[in-house]
């Protein structure tokens, strides 16, 4: 197990795999460095380290995050002597200096940056995209720096979230992993983005909400600490301080007679690891090439003789802020990397569980090929089957599919679609009288003809082939829907041999929707070849005939009641005529009571003569049609009669004027016949139609109004009876022609046309995203397996 101080090299090795391979879900501990701009904190950074690199300027220099890791370097380090790297020991073109460059070298009697020839350097800085490079001089680090934001950021003051990676190999630093932010700012300023102030804390935010993020929030002390931008953002993401270090910055710059004593001993702003003091280099310094040690010591001399910091001395200063710094960050991890390894754990199941879903493409060979297509073949297979009987392990919950959605179209789309149909569609009552004269010929017709109905009633079940072919073609679609549906994901890894295999199971289909739809119209051609009219539910002739005779009955004994009811209105229309006149006369007047009574008892005498007549006049007409013989006549009942003379038997003896006018039949007068409507006693939507019947204005007689209707009450009768058949017969032709002999053809049809050794090689050829896919998956996993070998170093 690793020592405490080797925890940093670890999670900077963490972190080099993490950048190089675009890593978000493993959070690692870093310290995250935020503050206004101008607050200092690219001075603080240089202390640490000990050295000029960072960018300088006005406006927002830092632009993209740049994650600085420190490694310290023994003095006998193998990397000192290390040869296979290319060295940047030339100094910088004097075309591309700075002023600062330039003033530097020309006001020092030496340049600290230059390297002996003669000894190996002990400082230099390499960054991650630049690998194998080493940068002794310091000022091209800062080039560099610059020149990199430029590429990925712009030239402009935008800013970017991919972070620059540097590390800086030094005997002087202690091992620490920092990230430096761009500065908090308010106003856009010159060609700076309108939102610049939203980005920069989009930023910030993603870094420091992390977790195992340490935040450094640098506020300058001669600024309000209420006014404190880094401050406020790290409360948003850590309220109760455990881990935000605050520091303060340009103390010496504080007006004089006041000092920060109470932020530092944590009196104002409580923070779990607290606060501490720096003094940074001012310009001048800079600009007067002044050492870094010089101003460790010059900060050091501050707090020592400072009469306010004297007594925390101990406390404050860069050296201090490093050393907490690491010893902060390595706690940190330590507490952290339990974790850390659960988590890279449970990344490495999914990935491998991913990967696994792809395929192994090392597994497939010359001799499992075969194999292989055959496994694949039986599953798309027995997915088409089971998705038929409803028996697959994906079954949808928003609609129906497969068998169900087979099931509803022959009870629900073919049944509706059946029972809409009328039997008399496009059949007038001109098309059945025409129908009825041309099949009697020159001879007149003693009763309807039975050409005339065997003539109609064909076109009429014609009608039930638009439907049973619908349906047909409703159900091949539902298996054309079913079969591509059939895939699976390993399936998917192959996209040729998924389509071969749609493709054949297609072709199956289409080849038996023909004889299909074939043997659905011979089922309607059969049931118009022979019309059976000794089907059992067959109405027939005469009970159709005595349907018509009891509704006509049943009609005028409505019509008559009818009658009574407006003669009802009538006496009362008139009695209370009678009453408003005997009121207008003198209510002394004895002569208008006299009056008013005897209107009262003619009206009440009128109105029972009337309702005694209709009454009686209908049990007679009750009596009769119950089949009872005319006391008088002795005449048979009234619906035999009717059928005899309807269908041309009499009498043996010639009948009489008489005999005719008390007919037990009364039929209409042409007026009334116009005005009748027959109603069936059959399905709603076959009366419906029946009640619309409407006569021409060519009327009928009376003899043809009754063989029309017989006509129509036979076709119906007798539609009814093929549409039940029908409507049974076709689900059944379906399912044996068409589903069944897919499902137990498919499997056979499969093997037949694509197990072929020829053409293997073809069918498994994966498709190039998949591969991407995996080739990516499998770097991955690379990675988080290394990840995992860094962290079994220490644990």
């Amino acid at each position: 197990m690793a020592s405490l101080h080797d925890l940093i090299p670890i999670v900077n090795k963490l972190q080099d795999i993490v950048t190089n391979t675009s890593l978000t879900d493993l959070d690692l501990p870093l310290l995250t460095v935020i503050g206004s701009q101008s607050a200092g904190k690219s001075s603080v950074l240089e202390n640490i380290v000990g050295k000029d690199f960072l960018p300088r300027g006005t406006g927002i220099v830092t632009r993209r995050p740049l994650i600085l890791q420190l490694i310290h370097v023994a003095a006998n380090d193998p990397l000192l002597h290390k040869s296979d790297f290319i060295s940047d020991e030339a100094p910088i073109d004097p075309n591309e200096m700075t002023l600062e460059q330039h003033l530097r070298n020309h006001n020092s009697s030496s340049n600290v940056n230059e390297i002996p020839p003669s000894t190996p350097a002990e400082e230099w800085g390499e960054f991650l995209h630049i690998p194998g490079k080493r940068f002794y001089n310091f000022e091209n680090i800062r080039k560099e720096i610059e020149n990199e934001t430029s590429r990925i950021a712009g030239i402009n003051k935008g800013i970017s979230r991919i972070p620059i990676n540097l590390k800086i190999y030094s005997p002087n630093v202690l091992n620490l992993t920092l990230v430096d932010l761009p500065g908090l700012t308010k106003i856009p300023i010159a060609d700076q983005p309108v939102d610049i102030e939203r980005q920069i804390k989009n930023l910030l935010l993603e870094y420091i909400s992390k977790p195992n993020s340490i935040i450094l929030a640098v506020t300058p002390a001669n600024q309000d600490l209420v006014n404190s931008e880094a401050l406020k953002l790290a409360r948003q993401v850590d309220p109760q301080g455990k881990r935000t270090i605050g520091i303060l910055s340009k103390l010496d710059l504080m007006d004089h007679g006041t000092n920060a004593l109470d932020i530092l001993t944590g009196k104002v702003y409580p923070l779990k690891l607290g606060f501490i003091g720096v003094v940074n280099r001012s310009q001048q310094d800079i600009n007067q090439r002044k050492s870094l040690d010089e101003s460790l010591a010059a900060e050091m001399e501050f707090f020592n003789s400072h009469p306010a910091y004297k007594t925390i001395s101990n406390r404050c200063g860069t050296e201090y802020l490093a050393k907490t710094l690491n010893k902060t960050l390595m706690n940190h991890i330590r507490e952290r990397l339990p974790d850390i390894k659960a988590k890279l754990n449970t990344l490495m199941g999914q990935t491998e569980q991913e990967l696994a879903s792809y395929g192994n493409l090392n597994i497939i060979s010359k001799e499992n090929r075969g194999g292989l297509i055959l496994q694949l073949m039986n599953k798309f297979a027995n997915n088409f089957i089971n998705s038929i009987e409803g028996n697959s392990s994906e079954i949808s919950t928003k609609e129906l599919c497969g068998g169900a959605r087979i099931y509803y179209i022959y009870n629900e789309v073919l049944g509706n679609s059946m029972m809409s149909i009328n039997p008399l569609q496009n059949l007038t009552v001109i098309d059945i009288r025409t129908a009825i004269r041309n099949s009697t010929g020159p001879r007149p017709s003693l009763f309807v003809p039975e050409l005339a109905f065997d003539l109609l009633v064909k076109p009429q079940i014609q009608l039930l082939e638009g439907p049973s072919h619908r349906c047909v073609e409703l159900v091949y679609e539902e298996l054309m829907k079913i079969c591509h549906n059939c895939g699976s994901q390993e399936l998917a890894r192959y996209p040729k041999l998924h389509t071969k295999l749609i493709e054949v199971v297609s072709e199956l289909l289409r080849e038996r929707l023909g004889p299909t739809t074939k043997y659905v119209e011979s089922l309607i051609e059969i049931n118009r070849a022979y019309i059976n009219t000794n089907h059992p539910n067959f109405v027939g002739a005469a009970n159709a005939m005595a349907e018509v005779a009891e509704e006509r009955q049943k009609q005028k004994q409505n019509e008559k009641i009818k009658l009574l009811k407006k003669e009802e209105e009538s006496i009362h229309i008139q009695q209370q005529t009678a009453h408003s006149r005997t009121e207008s006369q003198s209510s002394g007047s004895g002569n208008g009571r006299i009056a008013k009574a005897a209107a009262s008892a003619a009206a009440s005498h009128l109105h029972n003569e009337l309702k005694e007549s209709s009454i009686l006049s209908e049990l007679k007409e009750n009596h009769t049609a119950n089949g009872t013989t005319d006391s008088t006549s002795g005449s048979k009942p009234e619906k035999e009669n009717f059928l005899n003379y309807f269908f041309g038997k009499k009498d043996k003896s010639h009948p009489t004027e008489s005999d005719n006018k008390i007919a037990p039949f009364s039929y209409p007068t042409e007026t009334e016949s116009s005005q009748l409507q027959f109603h069936l006693p059959v399905e709603s939507s076959i009366q419906n139609q029946l009640e619309q019947f409407h006569l021409s204005e060519e009327q009928l007689s009376e003899r043809e109004q009754l063989e029309c209707e017989l006509i129509r009450r036979l076709i119906a009768s007798y539609f009814s009876i093929v549409r039940e058949t029908i409507r049974d017969q076709v689900p059944k032709a379906i399912m044996c022609l068409l589903v069944n002999y897919s499902k137990d053809s498919v499997q056979n049809q499969l093997v037949q046309k694509l197990y072929k050794e020829s053409l293997f090689d073809d069918l498994l050829y994966e498709d190039e995203t998949l591969i991407q896919e995996r080739e990516k998956c499998e770097k991955l996993l690379d990675t988080y397996k290394e990840a995992a070998k860094v962290i079994s170093e220490v644990m």
